[in-house]
């Protein structure tokens, strides 16, 4: 189905619902699915990054990418975004409360999102279907897009660092770096000051 989508975005409204019912279903059991090298590329593609005020994680299923964020980079706001309300009410039950102050859950789709052009400094997704042109919407010039996977290309919903690249740079978005850590691997993008 990702491909698919990623391929013809206008797959994504016949295939929403049956995307959400799926996460809502898992969404308790979420985080003893995901691994222990979960967010570990995503991790290394941040580390260099310059710190954001807003970040974005698309996506946000348990929050877990979310908190990852807001821990790297003690002084930004941000928003986990997921189709599924019941990932979103789990997010939220799992919040720490010392970054409660600092980072919020919406239910909400990737694929039409209720934030202004260029909002985020930062925009990332963890098993993600990317909706690039939304991605380049919301994302600020000169901001950065992380996408990762935490099985590599042996991730459920998956695609591939060269489809990455290429949809991006379309999209404005250069200066490309791959990460990887175990099995997760990661593709960071700076979004041009000047988008067209």
């Amino acid at each position: 189905m990702t491909d698919a989508v990623v391929r013809q975005p206008w797959l994504w409204r016949f295939l929403r619902g049956r995307i959400r019912d799926v996460f809502e279903g898992i969404a308790p059991t979420w985080e003893t699915r995901i691994g222990p090298l979960h967010v570990a590329a995503l991790e290394l593609a941040l580390a260099e990054l310059p710190p954001p005020g807003r970040a974005l994680d698309l996506g946000t299923g348990t929050g877990v990418a979310a908190k990852t964020v807001a821990t790297c980079f003690p002084e930004a706001d941000v928003v986990g975004v997921d189709l599924a309300p019941a990932m979103v009410a789990e997010a939220e039950r799992r919040l720490p409360a010392e970054l409660a102050a600092r980072v919020r859950y919406e239910v909400g789709d990737a694929a039409a999102l209720p934030f202004a052009d260029g909002t985020f400094e930062l925009v990332a997704l963890a098993n993600m279907i990317p909706f690039f042109d939304e991605l380049a919407r919301v994302t600020a010039p000169g901001g950065a897009v992380v996408v990762s996977y935490s099985r590599g290309a042996g991730t459920p919903i998956y695609v591939a660092p060269e489809r990455l690249h290429r949809e991006l740079a379309r999209r404005g978005f250069t200066e490309f770096a791959e990460f990887s850590a175990g099995p997760a691997t990661a593709l960071r993008a700076i979004r041009s000051q000047c988008p067209e």
